[in-house]
């Protein structure tokens, strides 16, 4: 079996980009948010991802509405989601526990800010494999973005098992080798860096296609297969979960199936006793 763990679930459905979770927003229906919090952490989420999507300048008061709704109804960690370095180091006091700061790239000023500030705490940091030129083409290049991000990390001090390493997928129907690449790159950082985590949001890939379900599942089996131990993600789709415990078990990261099994009696993915 190795060292692998279970896969880590980062809930991704309290996302302002959402058109029904914006809405919740705008009109402050903090029932919404709770019930969608709970909804996540009843089908397996490790951390609950928390996006405002709304104007910078309102943003952080925004996130500390929304992580209190999340915290109302769960003591999972929460995932702060947001494009600014400095909307982020605001409203981590406001979070009980660490969780995940979501995230940092190799664009200019951004590892320079959070990396310091999260150095000597326990939260986890989602490091995007970007630049000021946008997403590298070629893998390759991917990885020299991750080479300067674990430069940083380590003169920090920043172990890997804190960092969650994001290849970004893209849009299957837009990229013509992006399986490849994504995978390329995920092999690369494993072989590397055993205890890092691999992380990538699953939904991302099937925008724009008919049966999104059926490319999500695809795309985490073959992830995982390369070396993925992390995924933003719908939990409450229970197909897609019983096809990541069901791959954890063909990938001999689950001993006996007992894993399966487990989440299978507890209606994970099944109708459960």
């Amino acid at each position: 079996m190795g060292d692998w763990k279970a896969m880590i679930i980062i809930g991704e459905k309290i996302n302002g980009s959402i058109p029904a979770v914006a809405e919740a927003v705008a009109g402050r229906d903090a029932d919404f948010i709770r019930k969608l919090a709970k909804l996540q952490a009843d089908a397996g989420a490790d951390f609950i991802d928390c996006c405002a999507a709304v104007p910078v300048e309102e943003e952080a008061r925004v996130l500390r509405w929304m992580i209190d709704c999340i915290q109302d109804v769960t003591e999972l960690p929460v995932s702060l989601d947001s494009p600014s370095p400095e909307v982020l180091l605001e409203v981590l006091p406001y979070c009980r526990k660490p969780g995940l700061i979501n995230s940092v790239s190799g664009e200019s000023g951004k590892l320079e800010k959070i990396f310091p500030a999260a150095a000597d705490t326990g939260w986890g940091i989602v490091c995007l494999l970007s630049d000021d030129t946008g997403i590298p083409k070629y893998a390759a290049d991917r990885i020299k973005v991750f080479d300067r991000i674990m430069e940083k990390a380590e003169s920090y001090q920043i172990p890997p098992a804190r960092l969650y390493i994001d290849p970004l997928a893209e849009m299957l129907c837009l990229s013509e080798n992006g399986m490849e690449t994504a995978a390329e790159v995920i092999r690369a950082v494993r072989r590397r860096y055993p205890d890092i985590h691999i992380t990538a949001a699953v939904s991302n890939v099937s925008f724009q296609l008919p049966v999104r379900r059926a490319v999500n599942q695809g795309f985490a089996v073959l992830a995982m297969n390369a070396g993925l131990d992390s995924a933003i993600l719908d939990p409450s789709d229970r197909s897609l979960m019983g096809v990541i415990y069901a791959a954890e078990a063909l990938l001999g990261r689950d001993e006996y199936c007992l894993e399966y099994i487990s989440a299978y009696r507890r209606g994970i993915f099944g109708p459960g006793k």
